[in-house]
């Protein structure tokens, strides 16, 4: 899942981030509206964690925009102000979604994961495919039953994998969803990702390599 954090208090922000990161999210970061408007104009973001009080653009605007746009990013969008009516203003604007400061970390992360999976065709909470069993919530992954322990970044695979139901990922659109902006798109570390994958996850392999387009489960 790529997440952009938009906030000003950019202790909180990175913390944030930090956080994402660690449930195997990938996440950019950026403290004002105007650099939030460049991202979403470059990057696909399934969720925006949007401050709506930002300077230089503010966040009810940046949330407009991504409105008006049509994209399938979901908003959630944080305040410090808990007054019902502001609430309300914000969903009315398009936010999928509000929590109000200070919150629970567990619950930001919640929250995140349900607006992703509304980001595209949804999906069920645990994901199933070819004998893996995924639940994101939970940071599990069962094959045949038996418990496989794998590090964030192939966790943050092998879930593109099966949330793509099938279809060929690109090793590009791997980059995208499972790393951050500041990766080299040169790397080869999806191909790397992927093979140490496969041995963790045993026999019979089930990620195919697609030659010249991708991979698939």
């Amino acid at each position: 899942m790529r997440v952009l954090v938009v906030e000003d208090e950019q202790l909180l922000a990175d913390a944030v981030a930090t956080g994402l990161r660690r449930e195997a999210m990938a996440v950019d970061v950026v403290y004002d509206g105007k650099a939030a408007l460049d991202r979403i104009g470059v990057n696909d973001y399934d969720v925006v964690v949007l401050d709506r009080d930002l300077p230089l653009v503010h966040g009810d605007d940046v949330c407009r925009a991504i409105v008006e746009q049509s994209l399938p990013t979901r908003v959630l969008m944080l305040t410090a102000a808990g007054d019902i009516s502001d609430r309300v203003a914000g969903l009315e604007l398009g936010a999928d979604d509000y929590l109000p400061k200070p919150f629970a970390f567990s619950e930001l992360v919640a929250r995140v994961r349900a607006l992703g999976r509304r980001a595209t065709i949804p999906l069920p909470p645990v994901l199933e495919r070819s004998g893996i069993t995924l639940d994101p919530s939970r940071r599990e992954v069962l094959r045949d039953g038996r418990p496989v322990a794998l590090a964030p970044k192939e966790f943050a695979v092998l879930e593109v994998l099966l949330r793509a139901n099938g279809a060929v990922v690109s090793a590009e659109q791997l980059l995208e969803k499972a790393w951050d902006e500041h990766t080299d798109p040169f790397t080869n570390v999806v191909r790397v990702t992927v093979m140490t994958l496969r041995r963790k996850l045993g026999e019979p392999a089930v990620i195919v390599t697609v030659p010249g387009s991708g991979y698939r489960i």
